[in-house]
């Protein structure tokens, strides 16, 4: 186990710096901050100066191994436009855009979850149909689509909950956060909601293939045969072995609700790293836009890397293979 976590620990650190590379090489690409940060009517000279003063005179490799110098000492950068480290930027968003992403993902599993439960276990009831006809909405429906009916319906029409921003916080552990107070809450359930509707249909649908595939085998008959309550069959035998594909899936999805939290946080306004780095682009702020990428490679290696333990924790059959 320990030559094995070792193993994945040093896979995930070569993903990181291969992916250095290719964003910092691709960001370069797509034009020059200079053409942005200064006026049209601006000579030579100038523009010579503030390449100079960005480090953008350097050639691509010489600025590439500065980033990495400055990269492993915790210094992604200083922003172009607003003169601040890029990774105080990401630090100050990140709170809200987690927030956002963990409560969409926990409302995928408790609403996803047992429908899919039921869904699976009454296949042809009316009810499950229902539960069936509503995740191919979940799948279907525009994200942006959505966000604006919840808007023109709870926030104009019904006028019950807020339409953008994030509302009241409160600090805890030093981080300011939402969910502590009631006008933070109420700011959250309509951004969450619209995020989580795509992840609740996987998880709903992942949850169903799995019960009923597993409702099939010897073992759940055998365990009918013996008398075990329906209770306890589901609980112990459906439940536990359908978690292993739910749990991969979750797992990885947390990362690209952070990732892909962009339309939902442009939508309601909320100040989570997703309006950031929509304004890094439009200006052209490479330390920003690279502080920002990094961390989602980061967030994302290290969900792969819990969800190869969780495998190793839930299935021993993964242990078996890893110890060959």
């Amino acid at each position: 186990m320990f030559v094995w976590l070792i193993r994945r620990i040093v896979q995930a650190a070569v993903v990181v710096w291969i992916m250095t590379i290719i964003v910092f090489v691709g960001l370069h690409l797509i034009g020059s901050p200079v053409d942005v940060l200064i006026s049209p009517e601006a000579g030579p000279a100038e523009r010579a100066q503030l390449m100079q003063q960005l480090g953008l005179d350097k050639s691509l490799w010489q600025q590439y191994w500065t980033f990495l110098f400055q990269a492993w000492h915790g210094n992604l950068g200083i922003s172009f436009v607003y003169n601040t480290p890029a990774i105080e930027l990401i630090k100050e968003r990140m709170p809200a855009t987690l927030e956002l992403a963990f409560i969409a993902l926990l409302l995928s599993i408790i609403i996803g979850l047992p429908c899919g439960l039921i869904a699976g276990l009454r296949p042809n009831a009316w009810y499950s149909r229902l539960i069936m006809t509503g995740s191919v909405l979940g799948f279907s429906l525009p994200t942006f689509w959505v966000g604006l009916m919840l808007i023109m319906v709870f926030s104009v029409n019904l006028g019950w909950l807020p339409s953008s921003g994030r509302g009241e916080t409160r600090e805890m552990l030093g981080v300011h956060w939402s969910f502590l107070t009631v006008d933070g809450v109420q700011h959250l359930i309509l951004p969450a909601l619209n995020l989580a509707l795509f992840k609740i249909a996987m998880v709903l649908r992942l949850t169903r293939a799995g019960v009923r595939e597993v409702s099939q085998m010897d073992y759940i008959k055998f365990a009918r045969a013996k008398g075990l309550s329906s209770h306890r069959i589901i609980s112990v035998h459906i439940l536990k072995n359908i978690m292993i594909p739910v749990v991969t899936v979750v797992g990885l999805e947390f990362g690209s609700t952070i990732a892909f939290a962009v339309v939902t946080e442009s939508i309601f306004a909320y100040p989570g790293m997703g309006k950031l780095i929509i304004d890094s682009i439009n200006q052209l702020d490479r330390p920003v836009i690279v502080a920002y990428l990094m961390v989602i490679v980061m967030i994302f290696v290290t969900i792969n890397l819990v969800v190869d333990v969780l495998y190793h924790l839930l299935d021993p059959r993964v242990r078996l293979e890893a110890n060959v």
